[in-house]
């Protein structure tokens, strides 16, 4: 790529949570193709990232761009308000069969972000309907559910990238994070202070927003699916709404369906995104069940008071109908599995290294967290030099790579973790916090 576009691009355009005056590296991308990202340069690099978890079928798979490509050429876009097409039609049945049972009603929108907007507001608008206004939710500890500021106010409090804004945000209730994990025994009391605050201030509460198992940006923490279970219980005990935040652990990500399977619960409201249209274009689906969605419509208002002008695209809903197909012979578990192997086989053994406190790994996801924060550039333009892209963040190494990658772009990935950890200078020692 020319240099001056590159200048162009460090001097004008804003990057996700990066500098104006000091920005981190932007590595100029001309193509990509399956597992792989190709730099102008002509480096390739295997994606271990799926384009921040969307991108589960790699890149320019053909059976998506054969959609989209008979979609754009009947129409790309065409308001919802008042007209439906098939796209969304044949979409809107699918989320309907594949999501846990009783969410039978979807409101599709544009990004993660809107998916909790929205879902927020169906909670809110619920209980106005019923003639009880509430206006707090609660929600995890360590959680993240999106950019947005509704979104931003039941993600964590302290520790998240949105604590800049907390004296503009609306103030929620957030309960410890449980340090239960996936895969451990579980031990009766691990709910208490959940069941503490659902008891002691459930006739102002809205609705319990959580991430299903996977705590994603807020920390790459796995819970138990127990607790899952006991929120569902405590949420019907109370009349409570249980929306569970599945934009990033949707379509197969940790070994099932959705997160929420784990535990064998269904949520009153869901929120799906990311991987949806296979990381091709930007669409969300918000489903909810029949009781919310009908409680809303009777109200005053007399129906959800909500509409996105992207919503329902016919190209972003050709695009996900796609991805959804290639889903659906369910081979995708024993690529997840397979990735999850070899996960723990590279991963596992780092757990012994001097700078890793800890090794998660769920499904197709695996996570260093090291004792130091991370000198993310430095590392970033290593990585490049290995030939793979990861994408750190904080303390974190993760990896959560397209289903169809390979167990030798598998290795490269594995292998270049392993060989970081061993650079001092890849890690911020306190003296230069």
């Amino acid at each position: 790529m020319h240099i001056d576009y590159l200048m162009f691009d460090r001097y004008h355009i804003w990057h996700p949570y990066t500098s104006m005056t000091n920005p981190l590296p932007s590595y100029p991308v001309i193509s990509a193709l399956g597992y792989e990202l190709i730099l102008s340069n002509g480096r390739r690099l295997v994606d271990g990232m799926s384009s921040w978890w969307a991108a589960i079928h790699g890149y320019n798979h053909p059976v998506i761009n054969q959609a989209m490509n008979d979609q754009i050429s009947r129409m790309s876009h065409v308001m919802f308000g008042g007209i439906t097409h098939y796209p969304a039609i044949e979409l809107c049945q699918r989320l309907v069969a594949l999501t846990p049972s009783g969410l039978d009603c979807v409101f599709l929108s544009d990004s993660g972000s809107v998916a909790v907007e929205v879902a927020m507001k169906m909670a809110l608008q619920y209980w106005q309907a019923r003639g009880k206004p509430r206006h707090k939710f609660l929600a995890l500890r360590q959680g993240y559910h999106g950019d947005t500021f509704g979104a931003m106010s039941v993600s964590d409090p302290d520790n998240s990238m949105h604590q800049l804004y907390q004296d503009y945000l609306p103030k929620h209730l957030f309960v410890n994070s449980l340090q239960r994990r996936f895969g451990e025994i579980w031990r009766d009391g691990d709910e208490l202070e959940l069941s503490r605050i659902i008891a002691a201030n459930h006739a102002y509460l809205t609705a319990v927003i959580l991430e299903p198992i996977v705590q994603g940006a807020g920390g790459m923490y796995f819970y138990h699916p127990n607790y899952l279970k006991i929120a569902r219980k405590l949420c019907d005990q109370y009349e409570l709404l249980l929306i569970a935040d599945e934009i990033a652990t949707g379509f197969g990500r940790t070994g099932e369906w959705f997160a929420c399977n784990h535990a064998g619960i269904s949520p009153d409201i869901i929120c799906l995104g990311k991987a949806l249209t296979g990381g091709t274009m930007t669409l969300s689906a918000t489903l909810t069940c029949r009781n919310v969605a009908e409680t809303i419509s009777k109200g005053d208002a007399g129906c959800f008071m909500h509409g996105p002008t992207f919503m329902g695209n016919p190209l972003a809903c050709a695009a996900a109908n796609a991805s959804i197909s290639l889903l659906e012979d369910e081979s995708w578990r024993t690529r997840v599995d397979t990735i999850a192997t070899q996960l723990r086989t590279g991963l596992l053994p780092l757990v012994n290294n001097k700078h890793v406190r800890d090794v998660r790994i769920l499904g197709a996801i695996g996570v260093v967290e090291t004792k130091l924060p991370i000198a993310i550039s430095a590392l970033q333009s290593w990585f490049v030099n290995q030939g793979v892209w990861i994408r750190p963040f904080s303390r974190y190494i993760y990896l959560m790579p397209p289903y169809i990658i390979d167990s030798e772009a598998m290795q490269r990935l594995l292998c270049a973790i392993s060989s970081a950890l061993n650079c001092e200078k890849f890690f911020v020692t306190p003296d230069k916090y």
